[in-house]
């Protein structure tokens, strides 16, 4: 049936022009003869489908194309080349309908109905192309052959640019973008572009706030599924990547990488300003704000500004009074990490800063940078802090404050026992003393106890002979000073 269909249809299209064409009521009375054509190789179609059963989905799919008015002709001639209609009426046809074939479903047109029988199994759901390696399975033939690369390791498309190579033409494409520089996708809602489809879908995401990736864990959401999966090994506690030079782990491949670097050293983000580099991009930009200034980040509840978010998360917690790092040890909290860190050498015992002046002569140990810094000034000499009132200079801020009492007269350290004040805590202690009766340091070419240390240091000169104080006018020398009156 198909073939005398054909038949007839080839008849009518071969036609030269005639009266037939020319003539008004003619050409109408051709048009209604090629819509009975058409409509009954349709019906004959359709109902030949419908009568063995097979893939009925086809069937609509061929009716939704005969409602279109530019497909009805090549429509027929398409389901004709099915059954033997020769190659060249087929291109013939496509001049009129470039794409005959269209979906049903989604409105996609093909040009071949190969092309449909594979389209319509996303539709289906059929994935009848099954990897022997996994259980992965795949709507076509090709997609499983680009898939078993996966496991055979085979890459066959090379960059000319480099020495990469990938196991897909697709994977080279986007790679490519990275020599030319091309970002064919622009946010609609920024100025912003973008080598590859996915990032801009996940750069969406910061203008429409969506969070679709739930912990079920807590309540936290995340905007992409890798920011979750990291978010995971929070609670799983898992650590999938090792060092083997150490043998830290890490829950990211990512975080490994940057900790190599402080193995080996490579810092591969340098200052365009200066000759500085750094192992981390952040640090970098972190850096750059030293020459920019900038400091975009601020403080909602005073005008503090910071030049990165994590110091005002930090900042944050003088207004909340958070402390979320707590020592393991005793009851202490703390609001910043690295203060846990130095607190927890106290209960160690640790002191990881040494002092390297003197040629190595000094041996002391500090569990604090700070406190090194502080130390390495008795070997230099500097005295950075310089009274305003007096020409007076001093090693440390505390000196510093402690002297500034001597001209305002502050003695905010008072005795609970009496009404004696004090500008310093060290002289209030040393007084109570004398409350106490404890006299806790002890001669030891004696048995008398003085409650201070100066008092004991005045004692031993009795023993030692030491006369540090010289007259001026005479050339006697004492062992303490003398407060006399000349007149």
């Amino acid at each position: 049936p198909g073939e005398d269909v054909l038949t007839t249809c080839l008849k009518t299209e071969s036609t030269s022009t005639t009266d037939e064409e020319t003539d008004p009521q003619n050409r109408d009375q051709k048009k209604r003869r090629d819509r009975s054509h058409v409509q009954s190789a349709d019906s004959s179609h359709m109902s030949e489908s419908e009568s063995t059963g097979k893939n009925p989905r086809k069937a609509s799919f061929v009716k939704k194309h005969k409602q279109s008015p530019k497909g009805k002709r090549s429509t027929f001639i398409e389901l004709g080349k099915r059954k033997g209609i020769p190659h060249n009426v087929s291109i013939h046809m496509r001049t009129e309908s470039e794409r005959p074939y269209v979906c049903q479903e989604c409105g996609i047109s093909f040009d071949h109905w190969s092309q449909v029988t594979i389209h319509m199994r996303t539709h289906t759901g059929e994935k009848p192309f099954s990897s022997k390696e996994c259980d992965t399975r795949f709507h076509d033939v090709s997609s499983l052959e680009i898939h078993m690369r996966n496991h055979t390791g085979e890459h066959t498309f090379y960059c000319k640019e480099c020495d990469t190579s990938f196991s897909h033409i697709s994977s080279l494409r986007r790679h490519m973008r990275n020599h030319t520089g091309d970002k064919p996708f622009s946010c609609k809602e920024c100025d912003k572009s973008f080598s590859r489809k996915s990032h801009l879908k996940r750069h969406m995401r910061s203008h429409t706030g969506e969070k679709s990736f739930a912990c079920e864990e807590c309540d936290k959401s995340f905007s992409e599924i890798s920011d979750l999966k990291r978010h995971m090994r929070t609670h799983t506690g898992e650590k999938s990547f090792v060092c083997e030079e150490c043998g830290k782990g890490f829950g990211e491949i990512a975080s490994l990488k940057k900790h190599m670097r402080t193995h080996t050293g490579e810092k591969p983000y340098p200052c365009k300003e200066c000759n500085t580099s750094f192992s981390r991009k952040s640090h970098l930009k972190t850096h750059m704000t030293t020459h920019t200034g900038e400091k975009p980040f601020t403080c909602k509840e005073c005008d503090t500004s910071f030049s990165q978010t994590s110091s005002l998360k930090t900042h944050m917690r003088t207004h909340t009074g958070e402390k979320p790092f707590s020592c393991k040890e005793c009851d202490k909290r703390f609001s910043q990490s690295y203060n846990l860190k130095k607190h927890m050498r106290t209960h160690t015992g640790e002191k990881p800063f040494s002092c390297k002046e003197c040629d190595k002569k000094c041996d002391m140990r500090f569990n604090q940078m700070s406190n090194l810094k502080k130390h390495t000034r008795t070997h230099t000499g500097e005295k950075p802090f310089s009274c305003k009132e007096c020409e007076k200079s001093f090693r440390y801020i505390s000196n510093l404050q402690t002297h500034m009492r001597t001209h305002t007269g502050e003695k905010p350290f008072s005795c609970k026992e009496c009404e004696k004040s004090f500008n310093q805590l060290s002289h209030l202690k040393a007084h109570m003393r004398t409350h106490t009766g404890e006299k806790p340091f002890a001669c030891k070419e004696c048995e008398i106890r003085f409650t201070t240390l100066s008092d004991l240091k005045r004692h031993m000169r009795t023993h030692t002979g030491e006369k540090p104080f010289s007259c001026k006018e005479c050339n006697r020398s004492f062992s303490r000073i003398l407060q006399q009156t000349f007149s």
